[in-house]
């Protein structure tokens, strides 16, 4: 109870302004000054989620999962070449030019691409996920790594510390909150690879949904999809920050100490 007052607390004037809108748009849509095709009623969109709970359930699962795999890839794949590019000089001027140009290219112009390769199975949205979540997780180690204080180094060298023990317990602790920082871009990211795969091509997911919806012009549908899409994405970063919070209070034990 104590943590939701202060969520309220803090998010009270979000929450207002939110409700000052759902209340305006449900009264202008009822009076008919808004079509319902182009913005439904904020009351018809809850009801179509708790009527269409178990197929949006099963869209979620399919979305969640491919989030899941491509996160978990991009993570394990960021974590190591975001330190190979910081320990290496000539894998960072031979590499990171490759990881600035995956971002410059749009992800929509790839996406075929990656049908080809793949067909429309998991791996399709997978690889598309990868691509969009890559990028932050590489930047956000290879910059949080580059953070470390200087004097701490030169302090654990006079001590002869190996480089495991600075990597471990200094360089790695100082690009905690940086590495964090790319992982919320990450996870939120995520979602809009996802739903970009699923709208191209495939029978399940969040983003075939709303796909389905919007060709049958409901668009309470629609906005259904896109609510659950902003609720998971909220409750990913959250789950993010909530183990950011805990590292990082591990860390200001150790400074403590």
């Amino acid at each position: 109870m104590n943590k939701l007052r202060q969520l309220i607390q803090r998010y009270w004037p979000f929450l207002s302004v939110l409700a000052v809108l759902l209340v305006i748009i449900e009264w202008a849509v009822a009076r008919e000054w808004v079509p319902k095709f182009i913005i439904p009623r904020p009351s018809d969109v809850i009801k179509t989620i708790f009527t269409q709970a178990p197929q949006l359930w099963t869209h979620t699962q399919a979305t969640l999962l491919e989030v899941i795999v491509g996160v978990a890839i991009s993570i394990g794949l960021g974590l190591l070449i975001g330190i190979l590019l910081y320990y290496s000089d000539f894998i960072e001027r031979a590499f990171y030019p490759f990881v600035l140009i995956s971002q410059t290219i749009p992800t929509i112009a790839l996406s075929p691409i990656f049908v080809l390769w793949f067909g429309y199975s998991l791996w399709t949205k997978v690889a598309i996920i990868f691509l969009i979540t890559f990028f932050p997780v590489v930047v956000s180690v290879f910059d949080g790594l580059k953070r470390t204080d200087e004097e701490y180094l030169e302090l654990f060298r006079v001590m002869g510390a190996s480089k495991w023990q600075m990597f471990s317990q200094l360089q790695w602790k100082f690009a905690l909150p940086s590495i964090y920082s790319g992982l919320k871009m990450s996870v939120v990211y995520s979602l809009i690879g996802a739903v970009i795969g699923e709208w191209l091509g495939g029978s399940e997911g969040l983003g075939y949904y709303i796909r389905r919806m919007s060709s049958s012009i409901k668009s309470e549908g629609v906005f259904a999809g896109i609510l659950v899409l902003s609720l998971i994405g909220i409750l990913l970063f959250n789950l993010v920050g909530l183990l950011e919070n805990r590292a990082l209070k591990y860390l200001n034990t150790e400074k403590r100490k």
